[in-house]
């Protein structure tokens, strides 16, 4: 959701006595361009680190797969939690509400910001810096059912990373300062486009859809999400001041972005550019077009918004930008003859599967481009959440285990995307 807060009025409007002025022109323009360019950062560095991430042997560092039937569930989940924040904003403190919800962030938040810095940190370090080695492994069971539950590998690096992240999260904690907010925001989305796969464009079609209309009941329908966004002070959002020539680093007129209208259309962008990889054609054609159908997306949204002077659902611009674009390459490319049957038949099987699990795995399609899985060639260590095999030994072995092994039905770990 993309909101101007307290500063949509047009710069010839009077303010009321005690309401703040209105924004100008030049505090609109710069707050709008800088949340675009927020937004992009973690979409473009996140796709690129999402191939390093996908064929990752660090079983810490190894992607989560949103299959079909989570994309189907996520919608209904995403609504019960938005609810569920609505009604605990009604009905308790906004302010212990807002205490507990800032610590549980501040430690996600230093973990968060500490993995996205941690690469570009590692350039800075002498060559003789004594670096050791950590692994932090927590398991459950013994013998042949011993199953990891936790397999995090660190060291000296990654511990001075955490203790610079560790000052933005005590900013964040004193100030919630907006600055603070949005390197935690950026590195939130950061991460989850980095970290969340979709396993082939159909989900991602599902996922996409199913959020298309969860956002725009949400804001047009109701004045839920409007609601929770204003109360809910945790870094769920990029914000950028209005005021910011006028007041400074002390600005206080925001326009903001929610996060999950960066990582959603996020991650099927990265999709696309492993796609474009296990092409192995050099070329990044599905990648750049859903990038520039994003950026259209998003400014016809801040249009709008800036036109109505109403918050509105950034998904029901971006969504059909981010599919449609890419369709229409596929179709100049003739890599659409089985999309529609496919995406159709993806749909329902994941509806089905929702309530009816069924044993036997749907079978798709030979479309091309459309009927693309992230396959063992570009994402060899991938973990997917539908089946878990039991294995004991090193996560190396567990994934050349998923490798040999047929997919067998098996205990389920129960997991979802988390919602944005």
């Amino acid at each position: 959701m993309a909101e101007a807060q307290n500063g949509s009025a047009g710069p010839q409007a009077v303010p009321a006595a005690g309401a703040r002025p209105p924004a100008t022109p030049e505090g609109i323009a710069l707050a709008y361009g800088s949340l675009v360019l927020m937004a992009l950062l973690p979409i473009f560095f996140g796709a690129l680190r999402s191939v390093s991430c996908a064929k990752s042997k660090n079983s810490s560092e190894m992607p989560e797969t949103i299959t079909s039937r989570d994309a189907a569930r996520f919608p209904i989940v995403a609504s019960c939690t938005l609810l569920g924040l609505y009604l605990f904003f009604k009905i308790f403190s906004q302010e212990y509400i807002n205490l507990l919800l800032s610590m549980y962030f501040f430690v996600l938040g230093i973990l968060a910001l500490s993995h996205t810095i941690s690469p570009m940190m590692n350039r800075f370090f002498p060559a003789n810096f004594p670096n050791k080695q950590y692994q932090l492994l927590f398991t459950q069971g013994s013998g042949e059912s011993k199953e990891e539950i936790v397999n995090y590998e660190f060291d000296t690096k990654d511990l001075v990373c955490l203790a610079l992240s560790s000052v933005v999260g005590v900013w964040y904690l004193l100030r919630k300062h907006w600055i603070a907010n949005n390197l935690f925001g950026l590195a939130f989305s950061l991460n989850g486009v980095e970290l969340l796969h979709l396993n082939n464009v159909s989900t991602g079609c599902i996922l996409l859809g199913g959020l298309f209309i969860y956002d725009v009941f949400w804001v047009f329908g109701t004045n839920v999400m409007v609601t929770v966004a204003k109360s809910f002070e945790a870094p769920i959002k990029l914000v950028f001041p209005q005021d910011l020539l006028e007041k400074g680093l002390e600005a206080d007129n925001f326009a903001m972005l929610g996060l999950g209208d960066i990582v959603i259309p996020g991650i099927f962008i990265a999709l696309l550019l492993r796609f474009d990889i296990s092409l192995k054609k050099n070329t990044h054609t599905y990648f750049y077009t859903s990038f520039v159908a994003y950026i259209f997306g998003l400014g016809l949204t801040i249009f709008i918004m800036h036109i109505f002077k109403h918050a509105q659902p950034a998904l029901l611009y971006l969504v059909p930008a981010c599919i449609g674009f890419p369709l229409l390459v596929a179709l100049a490319k003739g890599e659409v003859t089985e999309m529609f049957r496919f995406q159709l038949s993806g749909f329902m099987h994941a509806f089905r599967s929702c309530f009816f699990p069924e044993s036997q795995p749907s079978q798709h399609g030979p479309g091309p481009a459309w009927s693309y899985e992230s396959s063992a060639e570009i994402l060899p260590h991938t973990p997917r959440l539908t089946h878990f095999p039991t294995v004991s030994g090193s996560p190396a072995s567990l994934a050349d285990s998923m490798q040999q092994k047929q997919p067998c039905p098996r205990r389920r770990r129960q997991q979802s995307p988390s919602a944005m």
